[in-house]
């Protein structure tokens, strides 16, 4: 079982920056990918960006350029850096570890509980 704590959404307007951080309860550089995902009140969840235990990123394009994602494997932390917030980024921001292990069949899946977001105009 692996916990991911999400910690850092708020309000802040149009234009402002805000930084999410998810703490792993396992150690990140054993898990494969790491992601932020959003979802918006009656939208499906999408893919916000993703890092590998390599360190390879990968944005949706409806927030390159403005946000960054990171990991710090000393504090098993991934973190979301957002700036230049639009409305739009409006949503709850899902924390995801994807990792297999050696010598055991399929993949694990998790997800914290999950940060609100709101960007005012």
């Amino acid at each position: 079982q692996v916990q991911l704590v999400e910690s850092g959404g708020g309000l802040v307007q149009a234009g402002g920056s805000l930084r999410l951080s998810c703490a792993s309860s396992r150690n990140i550089f054993s898990i494969n990918t790491m992601g932020w995902y959003r979802q918006a009140p009656g939208k499906q969840r999408e893919l916000v960006a993703t890092i590998t235990s390599g360190g390879s990123t990968n944005y949706a394009d409806s927030v390159k350029g403005r946000f960054t994602i990171s990991r710090d494997n000393a504090k098993n932390t991934v973190y979301l850096q957002m700036n230049s917030l639009k409305p739009e980024d409006t949503a709850v921001y899902y924390c995801n570890a994807y990792f297999t292990v050696m010598g055991r069949p399929g993949a694990y899946d998790y997800w914290g509980q999950g940060a609100q977001v709101t960007v005012s105009s």
